[in-house]
């Protein structure tokens, strides 16, 4: 049992045991409200002679620390919960447990995370005034602690007669109950184990619940609960059918496997069941309010008129625009989540003149984009709506410096928009310090999917912007898990989700982990993806290229599963073989094994090209190749034993490369002949022929720069013309790159880094695209895919997914098909007929063909 106890475990527990008669009313509060439940751990019993005294360290000094006794806990509870009677009491307890009960150190965490002041004097103050009032009241022990369950038990009635008023259905709970005794929340209290604790089998609320939910439960669901794995999942299953409460409470004391800690951790789930229900509710009443808002006339007839008369939104854009104008006029923050190459920049940029035209934004936006992407925004700013000032935040250090200087002395009033890039925007303290503590009205992130994490410190940073509205545009809303989805759903909607994270975490991310683990979960996964559904559904539009652009060339999928060359098969063989003795002889040894990431990246390397790896330049040319460069003047080093350790790291291609700054190694140069050593290589030598003779103009992706190297070596053995786009080109050149080749069609090939060229950039020029090497994230990919299927595209797109035969690859390609089954089933809203959206009421009000704008988009955008 977790935490420091007095009491011998190996001695036998006293209990009473209560045969209730058969004919009690035990059913009779079936439906009563669930409250918090809070864990076991860190729970010690009441201090006695012999317990302990805990060793604590804060601040780097060592004190000692008496265990508190239970009495104690309880008015460090009160305290607290009178500080902050908004939390729930399993949070404070958690909070106190971390601090080993040092009441003063966890209420100043509370504080400091809550924006709240500490009350002068501290807990020693209060427990002094509380003590005077006990002693002029003449309250004893054992009426204090009456008292305490009394106005726990007043708040579950005031609750549940809310709950009554409300018509809503069971386990929904109010936030009135937030302040009542953490230990009369737990369903079982193994602290009472030493005393005489009585044991029945009458059930009733949350006992009987959790009664229920354990008789019940599946394999997958039992996995939820903490620290409970698989094994144990299947223990609790095996012990099946529980008589009574103590028949389950004897099971689980004796089986080995388990313990009654399972108790609490299943009533712990079902609150967090309880919480994302109500939730879900919340989500429900939004979207029931904008499509009022939108039937009594909310929304925008029109196209603004502060955009260029010259242009003119398409009818699902204008449906795009209203959409935000109606999320302002509710106070909601949204997801605007068409699919990529729809026009999501000139749907922002149209709602940000709207709010001009209207005289609604108060304040200076801030538009936050991937380095690749900002010029392109500011030419869309300047083309739709000029009369939009825009303020491009970029630049060296310094100069960035002089523009912090001029918005303290007013400068920022003049612009309508701040335009920068997510490095710039958190790149030192002062710029993070700048952005929290400035005004804007609405913060805008594109391709906001690089917010999907909570837990990086971008994303920590981000969230701090000091912005009144948010709106977050990606093509990719779903990517890896649901628990991504519910990052950007907390990020746009921070207030409202901010005190159900750790539940949306515990639900999602356990999910995700048991469906990897066990893939025979249909139920429990579609249950998942309701929840996400319902959730997402206020703030989350989506439409699809296919259900809104009827004159959009079509894009055909293929993907090619190519044969290595015969050197580079014997090769991957071989490696693997090497990789599996390697690992059985250290399993045998008892030693390490090999680091599994360095495997699969060698494994990726060798599937795509054999010169990723060393196989042409052998020890004997290392050692010759080490003693020329050490005598050349020119080079870094001139200790031969330092340069070989760095040759030996390095690819054929790294090697190659390094010899080409040096005439001492001509004779080592690699052949050309080697450059085609790799069954990709002669599958695109013979393609681009192909292409290049039907007048086709392609792009080619790869996740690996020097995959590009290798690539541009061959384009200049075949004599293709090309450029390149990667992470390491100056941002100034990138628009000019992408200008050259949609202009200039003599360019055959662009090549490009899936990552970097994969973002916000219009290649429509070219009409193939080839991924020579798949992502682990399929969403990737079909970014990359997006660049020329898109809107001002007028030929069909092909897109050539090269495979390498019996590899790594294989697997990698099955894994994002699962990945994308998930989008698919996360964006169906199925075939109801009565299935209302604010985007079906917003296309009936503009007149908008409901064929063209709605049909299946409207059925996938989870609105």
């Amino acid at each position: 049992m977790a935490g420091v106890s007095s009491v011998n475990p190996s001695a036998p527990r006293r209990r009473r045991i209560i045969i209730l008669p058969t004919d009690s009313d035990s059913d009779s509060d079936s439906n009563q409200i669930i409250q918090p439940p809070n864990s076991t751990k860190n729970i010690q019993p009441e201090s006695s002679s012999n317990t302990p005294n805990n060793i604590v360290v804060t601040n780097g000094v060592r004190r000692t620390m008496k265990t508190p006794s239970i009495l104690e806990k309880e008015r460090q509870m009160k305290f607290l919960l009178d500080m902050f009677p908004r939390l729930e009491a399993m949070v404070i307890h958690d909070m106190l447990s971390k601090y080993n009960f040092n009441t003063d150190e966890a209420a100043s965490e509370l504080a400091r995370l809550h924006g709240k002041e500490v009350l002068p004097g501290g807990y020693a103050k209060w427990k002094l005034d509380y003590q005077q009032k006990v002693i002029q009241s003449n309250v004893s022990r054992e009426e204090i602690q009456r008292s305490f369950k009394r106005q726990a038990s007043e708040k579950i009635e005031s609750g549940k007669k809310r709950v009554k008023k409300r018509k809503t259905a069971d386990y929904d709970t109010d936030d009135s109950t937030e302040g009542s005794n953490y230990k009369d929340r737990r369903v079982f209290n193994s602290d009472d184990e030493d005393s005489d604790a009585e044991l029945n089998d009458e059930l009733m609320g949350d006992k009987k619940n959790v009664f229920d939910f354990l008789q019940n439960a599946t394999l997958t669901e039992l996995q939820l609960m903490n620290s409970c794995s698989k094994k144990k999942a299947e223990a609790l299953i095996e012990a099946r059918p529980f008589t009574g409460w103590i028949d389950l409470v004897e099971k689980l004391e004796k089986n080995k496997n388990l313990s009654t800690d399972i108790l609490n951790a299943a009533q712990q789930v079902l609150y967090i069941r309880n919480n994302i229900k109500n939730l879900m509710r919340k989500c429900s009443n939004i979207a029931t309010s904008m499509e009022r808002a939108v039937a009594a006339g909310a929304g925008v007839k029109e196209q603004p008129r502060n955009l260029s008369s010259a242009l003119k939104l398409t009818s699902y854009q204008m449906v795009g625009l209203n959409w935000l104008a109606v999320l302002h006029s509710q106070g909601v923050n949204g997801i605007l989540a068409d699919e990529m190459g729809l026009g999501k920049t000139v749907q922002v940029i149209s709602f940000l003149a709207y709010l001009k035209e209207t005289g609604q934004a108060k304040d200076t936006h801030l538009v936050v984009v991937p380095a690749s992407t900002l010029d392109n925004w500011r030419n869309e700013f300047a083309r739709w709506c000029p009369e939009l000032r825009v303020f491009m935040y970029y630049g060296s250090i310094e100069e960035r410096k002089v523009f912090r200087i001029e918005f303290a002395q007013g400068v920022l009033e003049e612009f309508d928009v701040v335009l920068t890039t997510y490095t710039t925007v958190a790149n030192t303290p002062e710029e993070r310090k700048m952005f929290k503590v400035i005004p804007m009205h609405y913060v805008i992130f594109d391709e906001a999917h690089m917010l999907k994490n909570m837990n990086t410190q971008r994303y920590e940073n981000l969230i701090r912007i000091n912005a009144k509205h948010r709106i977050l545009l990606t093509g990719t809303p779903l990517q890896n898990n649901l628990l991504e989805l519910m990052s950007l759903l907390i990020f746009v909607m921070p207030k409202m989700f901010a005190e159900k994270t750790t539940d949306i975490k515990s639900l999602f991310q356990k999910g995700s982990k048991s469906n990897q683990a066990d893939g025979n979960v249909p139920t429990f996964e579609k249950e998942q993806i309701e929840k996400a559904k319902r959730i997402m559904k206020p703030f989350v539009l989506r439409r699809l290229k296919q259900d809104v652009l009827k004159d959009l060339p079509t894009k055909t999928d293929h993907v090619m599963h190519v044969p290595m060359a015969p050197t580079q098969k014997e090769q991957y063989e071989t490696l693997v073989a090497s990789y599996q003795a390697a690992n059985l002889e250290a399993k045998e040894n008892d030693e390490v094994p090999l680091n599994s990431m360095t495997m699969m990246t060698d494994l990726r390397k060798l599937s795509n090209h054999p010169l990723l790896l060393r196989y042409h330049y052998d020890y004997t040319q290392i050692l010759e190749i080490a003693k020329r460069l050490a005598k050349d003047p020119g080079y870094k080093d001139t200790k031969e034993e330092y340069i070989i350790d760095d040759l030996l790291c390095m690819s054929d291609f790294d090697i190659h490369s390094l010899i080409k700054n040096f005439a001492c190694l001509d004779n080592y140069d690699l052949p050309d002949n080697l450059i085609l050593c790799s069954g990709k290589f002669l599958f695109l030598d013979k393609l681009l022929g192909e292409l290049k003779q039907g007048g086709h103009r392609v792009l080619i992706f790869s996740q690996y720069v020097i995959m590009l190297n290798i690539m541009e070596k061959y384009m200049k053995l075949r004599k293709h013309e090309y450029c390149r786009l990667d992470g390491s080109t100056p941002v100034g050149l990138r628009q000019d790159l992408i200008n050259e080749f949609n202009e200039n069609k003599n360019i055959f090939v662009f090549l490009l880094s899936t990552k970097a060229g994969g973002l916000g950039i219009n290649l429509t020029a070219a009409d193939t695209v080839v991924i020579h090497d798949i992502d682990f994230n399929p969403y990737n990919d079909k970014q990359a895919e997006d660049r020329c299927h898109r809107m001002g595209q007028t030929r069909p797109v092909t897109v050539y997914r090269l495979i390498s035969q019996g590899t790594i690859e294989e697997g990698m390609l099955e894994m994002n098909k699962e990945k994308l089954k998930l989008e698919r089933q996360i964006t169906d809203e199925g075939d109801n007929p009565d299935v209302k959206s604010v985007v079906r009421l917003l296309s009936s009000a503009l007149g908008v063909d409901s064929k063209l704008v709605h049909r299946d988009s409207l059925k996938k955008s989870g609105i």
